[in-house]
């Protein structure tokens, strides 16, 4: 049997992809956004990290960090997040006979992607591919549309203009200038 060993590197790039358990219907992220905000908010105050991008969808989030030059524990720093908003909402889902013997609710699934950045490159296309899934997903005919993205930030910053992506077949009102 294969093991899967992550690359861990001090101060190196990550983009991760974290999934709720119960994906289809669900909206916890979207809907408890202000607890996954302070899990994240806590969580860097007592283990730093930078947060390149991110997106929240209702059931999933996509985000790039940048770790501190002496430190390449992210496997911790999910786990606190995850722990964090998992005390931080109500509880009403029903976890499986495994969860239960294992003290956990149930909210997450146990693993999530992770993928080390390698080059520039490699950096723009995690950033659109980031900011573009709330199109993806079918949520928005406008990347700028989305409230649970990074994207506004780098909009202010100018990595992106305001207009940078709109579904085929949308009316961007932006662009045609009303």
């Amino acid at each position: 049997m294969r093991t899967y060993t992550r690359a861990r590197i001090p101060g190196a790039t990550y983009f991760f992809t974290v999934t709720l358990a119960e994906r289809h219907g669900n909206d916890l992220l979207t809907r408890h956004i202000d607890a996954l905000r302070e899990a994240f908010r806590v969580t860097r105050q007592e283990h730093p990290f930078v947060v390149e991008a991110v997106v929240v969808l209702p059931e999933h989030l996509h985000c790039l960090w940048k770790l501190p030059a002496n430190d390449h524990d992210f496997p911790l720093r999910w786990r606190l997040i995850k722990a964090r908003f998992s005390r931080m909402i109500p509880a009403n889902e029903t976890p499986s006979p495994s969860r239960l013997r294992k003290g956990e609710r149930g909210i997450w699934q146990r693993r999530y992607w992770e993928h080390l950045i390698c080059d520039d490159r490699d950096m723009r296309q995690h950033f659109d591919y980031i900011h573009f899934n709330p199109i993806k997903h079918g949520y928005v005919a406008r990347v700028a549309d989305w409230p649970y993205s990074s994207f506004h930030r780098h909009v202010a910053g100018g990595r992106y203009p305001v207009d940078w992506a709109v579904a085929p077949g949308a009316v961007d009102l932006v662009s045609a200038g009303e």
